[in-house]
């Protein structure tokens, strides 16, 4: 089961997410707390570090995580600092028990993705619960850019999403697909 290891945490950072299975695999890495701990609690080991994209609240401790586990980390853009494998658009991922559709969706920042398997996505800073979506207003944000990454995503969870994790807030269970939609609405009309 994923389990966000930030949660509770007083601190800036975004959530962190273990997926456990057979890739265990860290999506995000948080920042300004000690995630190597929380991940040594519940696990034995870590395969792999992915993502979603390098903002400092997302990456503060990857440095610490790659070297407690001996793991690389793999991202959009392999010239930003700790990524160590590039994930391509529509490249294919193995995270915990199974296979994430990968989706460059920039706006938020020019090397954003969002990971997609049959019934679960991770969102990154692209949409959030109750509609929210990423700020535009950070360098390389361009709401425009967000606009059309949120409609590529919308046209390909239209089918049905079983859980949406978020890069912040919490984890949508219930209807993620209508928070999808919700997002693109107000980043059409804000």
């Amino acid at each position: 089961m994923v389990e966000n290891l930030s949660a509770g945490v007083d601190a800036f950072t975004s959530n962190a997410f273990l997926v456990p299975g057979e890739r265990t695999v860290l999506v995000d890495a948080g920042a300004n707390y000690d995630v190597v701990s929380r991940i040594e609690e519940r696990t034995g080991g870590l395969d792999a570090v992915v993502l979603t994209h390098t903002h400092t609240d997302h990456v503060g401790n990857l440095d610490d995580v790659k070297s407690a586990f001996d793991v690389d980390a793999w991202g959009f853009d392999t010239d930003q600092p700790g990524v160590d494998h590039e994930l391509g658009d529509e490249d294919e991922i193995r995270m915990g028990d199974d296979t994430y559709t990968v989706l460059h969706t920039p706006g938020h920042k020019n090397d954003h993705v969002c990971l997609l398997s049959e019934t679960t996505l991770f969102a990154g800073d692209l949409v959030f619960a109750n509609g929210g979506f990423g700020r535009t207003d950070l360098e390389e944000g361009d709401r425009p850019t967000l606009v059309e990454s949120i409609e590529r995503l919308e046209s390909r969870v239209a089918g049905g999403l079983d859980v949406m994790h978020c890069g912040h807030g919490p984890s949508v269970t219930r209807n993620p697909v209508e928070d999808v939609r919700l997002a693109l609405r107000a980043a059409k009309t804000r």
